[in-house]
């Protein structure tokens, strides 16, 4: 599918293929990509939307706790078994476990939780950044760039990626700061359903996450011989926001160590609400690298 946004939503629109003892079943197609492997966004994303639809709809999910167990295939379609752990007076659990060819490839529990007041407090969004129309976008930065991975990035993506420091696509200098900021947003215009927001906030939170390990070690993504794999993801949605309107996702990196590096994020609106926090652990192996 050429359009990068009907893609997205084709993988978002599961198809409903019965329920069995305690599970309820849904297929969805993967997306192509150029090395092969399903994004693990897109995985995120469409467990998600499998575990929303077994959920009331008066219940909006706060928070997701996933593994990746396996590469997926992106010649090959998921099926998702969604586990009804839980159902409160105020909380439902799910389970959703995502599988190709009778394996697990992920598994995911989220929570979800009825409108409740309570305490309200954020931490600010940082100040004084250049707005996302100043800078390049990925197709301007990798524009000439003759490799299928640097045009998939550039054309393919459902969502235009701005990186406020210089971007490591192709370059990153050695003993630069582990951390980052990118503006990003849908490239078109989503269904107002708000699941269908929450569920592209997840597949849009795993871009560039795990950059920030990279960069005070000056490693680029075109580094030959580099291998880099999420290991588990998790998030928290705090407040409602579109995504097909600016996002500024606030990246750092606290630790590596051991072939591992963790990533901790904030997603705020343009006019500064935080949306959602994320961590992510990856590993991380540099040819020629002592760790």
């Amino acid at each position: 599918m050429t359009d990068p946004l009907a893609g997205l939503l084709a993988a978002l629109d599961l198809s409903d293929t019965g329920a069995r003892t305690n599970e309820d079943i849904f297929t969805g197609p993967s997306q192509w990509t150029p090395q092969g492997r399903v994004f693990g966004g897109q995985v995120l994303a469409q467990s998600l939307i499998a575990a929303i639809r077994t959920v009331d709809e008066q219940r909006a999910v706060h928070s997701m706790h996933g593994y990746f167990l396996r590469p997926g295939d992106a010649e090959r379609s998921i099926t998702f078994s969604v586990d009804r752990i839980h159902d409160g007076r105020s909380f439902t659990t799910r389970r959703t476990q995502a599988y190709q060819g009778g394996q697990p490839i992920l598994s995911m529990i989220a929570s979800f939780q009825t409108q409740d007041d309570g305490l309200d407090h954020q931490i600010d969004m940082p100040p004084g950044l250049p707005d996302p129309e100043s800078l390049p976008s990925t197709a301007e930065v990798l524009a000439g760039v003759d490799h299928p991975v640097a045009q998939f990035w550039a054309t393919r993506r459902a969502f235009d990626i701005r990186h406020i420091e210089a971007p490591i696509y192709l370059d990153a200098v050695e003993g630069g700061a582990a951390h980052q900021a990118v503006w990003m947003r849908a490239v078109g215009t989503l269904p107002d359903d708000p699941n269908v927001h929450r569920a592209a906030l997840a597949y849009a939170s795993d871009y560039s996450i795990l950059e920030p390990i990279l960069r005070p070690h000056g490693v680029a993504w075109s580094r030959p011989g580099l291998k880099v794999a999420s290991l588990d993801h998790a998030m928290w949605w705090h407040r409602f926001g579109r995504v097909d309107e600016w996002m500024l996702y606030v990246q750092e990196s606290p630790n590596a160590i051991g072939g591992r590096g963790l990533s901790l994020g904030r997603i705020y609106s343009r006019d500064g609400l935080l949306l959602a926090s994320v961590a992510q652990e990856g590993t991380i192996r540099v040819p020629g690298s002592a760790e």
